[in-house]
């Protein structure tokens, strides 16, 4: 684990679901706080800066904006009644398309995997999200192969989980993933959540 410091983006905007990104940030922060902050940079990256609401009113404050964020080596994607609106939102989707092509894994959580989706990065990959998306993925994704109610699919770089709490068994598996079980089970540990 001497490899340098990485970055872990998480896309945040308006009505994200709050578990959907919080999850995530709490495994990859304590899984780094575990490792005195030298194994990652955890940030959360928005279109605008300035706080935003996410679903039921939390006010989140965004570290960067797209146009201000590193460019990551991890980026997550959450999902939330808000991805509606990034599907349609060409700001983004051309900042995760430009981040991605850069990024060792892309995960999303959730309605993420839509905006995978709709940047045809799904094509002829399994996934899964939210069990009440799974059509508008496969309308989204006709030749990617959509996984009903298993909490993550892992296609190598790309990763995707089902809904909401899904994010966090998603994350510490991709702690283990890229840092070792034991890893992953002294973080599963320290937040008194089950390992899969």
């Amino acid at each position: 684990m001497n490899s340098p410091k990485k970055t872990l983006a998480i896309l945040i905007f308006p009505d994200v679901e709050v578990l959907d990104f919080a999850g995530p940030f709490e495994v990859f922060s304590v899984f780094n706080e575990l490792n005195a902050h030298r194994l990652l940079t955890v940030v959360t990256v928005s279109e605008t800066p300035g706080p935003l609401r996410a679903k039921n009113g939390l006010k989140v404050v965004p570290d960067h904006t797209i146009e201000t964020a590193p460019q990551p080596d991890y980026l997550v994607i959450p999902g939330g009644v808000g991805t509606r609106r990034l599907l349609e939102n060409d700001n983004v989707l051309t900042w995760i398309n430009r981040v991605a092509g850069n990024c060792r894994n892309i995960m999303s959580v959730c309605s993420g995997s839509l905006l995978l989706a709709k940047l045809g990065l799904l094509e002829g990959l399994r996934a899964t999200t939210h069990h009440e998306v799974f059509e508008e993925l496969e309308g989204l994704a006709p030749d990617a192969e959509v996984v009903r109610y298993q909490r993550f699919t892992d296609n190598g770089k790309i990763i995707t989980s089902a809904g909401v709490a899904a994010g966090i068994d998603m994350s510490l598996y991709m702690v283990g993933r890229l840092y070792g079980r034991e890893q992953a089970q002294t973080v599963a540990r320290y937040i008194e959540y089950p390992l899969a």
